[in-house]
């Protein structure tokens, strides 16, 4: 008689509306990657896009699921989108061929499956727009 009892209180929960939800739970991995990305350059002001950005630490460069590539240079943020946002995905690694010391949108990159090593796509980037803190 327990677990009928048990069914039937979760199922009066259910109707009633009374089961809370995350507030991101409806939102897609686009719609949670531009709410990240808001955050990161919040309070900046956008620049001149550029095709290529100083990148002596790779640890700085952060992909948001389907939403952007961002350097993060410290007062200044360079974020540079995809032709294709739903390549980028929290599941792979960007793996990329730099030429130099610096991050460019035509250097060679694409997406690699962190479990099974194979290619899952490449990644075109359009200018990387920064975006500077004032003062």
């Amino acid at each position: 008689m327990k677990n009928g009892t048990l069914a039937l209180a979760a199922a009066a929960l259910a109707v009633s509306g009374t089961v809370a939800l995350p507030a991101h739970a409806g939102q897609t991995a686009a719609e949670k990657g531009e709410a990240r990305l808001a955050k990161m350059i919040e309070g900046r002001t956008p620049g001149k896009p550029v095709k290529c950005v100083s990148a002596m630490d790779s640890n700085r460069l952060k992909v948001i699921d389907e939403t952007a590539i961002v350097y993060d240079a410290g007062r200044t943020v360079y974020v540079a989108r995809p032709t294709d946002p739903r390549v980028l995905d929290r599941n792979d690694v960007l793996v990329t061929k730099r030429y130099g010391s610096q991050f460019c949108v035509n250097d060679s990159m694409r997406m690699v499956d962190r479990m099974n090593g194979f290619t899952t796509g490449v990644v075109f980037l359009e200018d990387f727009v920064p975006y500077t803190k004032e003062g």
